[in-house]
């Protein structure tokens, strides 16, 4: 792969977002999750039971290999030109208690 075809899939990568799931949209409004952002765990569990067909799977295999040998780096331009890692938090509720004498 030369670098020009490299430039294009980092490019593809960069653009695509998780459509589905734990990180689609409803868990990671309003897009979903970039996939350059998914978990290492959550991309060794789609390498462990198949990518989703398509393009996206493609791409998510990718990314997971990337991941795989440590070269996680090589997405942190497309990070800064984002505005930086887009991180899961899942939300508490808030507990408050206004009880008398607690």
């Amino acid at each position: 792969m030369d670098r020009e075809d490299f430039r294009k899939l980092l490019g593809e990568i960069g653009q695509m977002r998780m459509p589905f799931g734990k990180y689609g949209p409803a868990g990671v409004p309003p897009r979903g999750m970039p996939i350059y952002d998914l978990p290492p765990e959550y991309l060794s569990w789609f390498k462990q039971r198949g990518f989703p067909k398509g393009r996206l799977g493609e791409l998510l295999a990718i990314v997971c290999e990337i991941k795989d040998v440590g070269m996680d780096l090589v997405f942190d331009p497309l990070r800064e030109a984002n505005g930086g890692r887009v991180t899961y938090r899942v939300k508490r509720p808030r507990e408050r208690n206004f009880g008398e004498g607690d």
